[in-house]
């Protein structure tokens, strides 16, 4: 049997994919893969995505430079959700990687506090000045 055939895709051939940081251990960014995109990230080391919107593979950083190199994949006990292990590229040594298309580190900058959504996350660079 193929690895990729042990995986419960949904109902439109994906799968709910995590990815955390290897270093910190932050969440990073949620997104989704197809079995192509799964494959690509397993042979490559790189994180390739599927892109709902657009209805096509996405390569994380083709536009930006923020690669995300993977380091592990792991599957949960449902065989429903892949969670990747990863190191955040592009950005200056000592700063920290940006992996949301808003410019921060995590796309998880909003915390609900009092009955209200409050970003509590520094954008770290201009989106105008990331994607090319």
């Amino acid at each position: 049997m193929n690895w990729l055939d042990e995986v419960k895709w949904d109902r439109d051939g994906l799968v709910p994919v995590i990815a955390q940081e290897a270093g910190s251990g932050d969440v990073l960014m949620f997104a989704f893969m197809n079995r192509e995109a799964l494959q690509l990230t397993a042979e490559r080391g790189e994180a390739v995505y599927w892109s709902r919107s657009r209805q096509k593979l996405w390569h994380k950083g083709e536009a930006s430079g923020h690669i995300q190199q993977v380091h592990e994949l792991r599957l949960d006990c449902d065989n429903d959700v892949v969670l990747m292990k990863v190191t955040q590229l592009g950005h200056e040594p000592g700063e920290p990687g940006i992996a949301c298309h808003t410019g921060r580190h995590s796309c998880f900058f909003q915390r609900h506090d009092n009955g209200s959504w409050v970003t509590d996350r520094p954008v770290l660079k201009d989106p105008e000045h990331i994607y090319k």
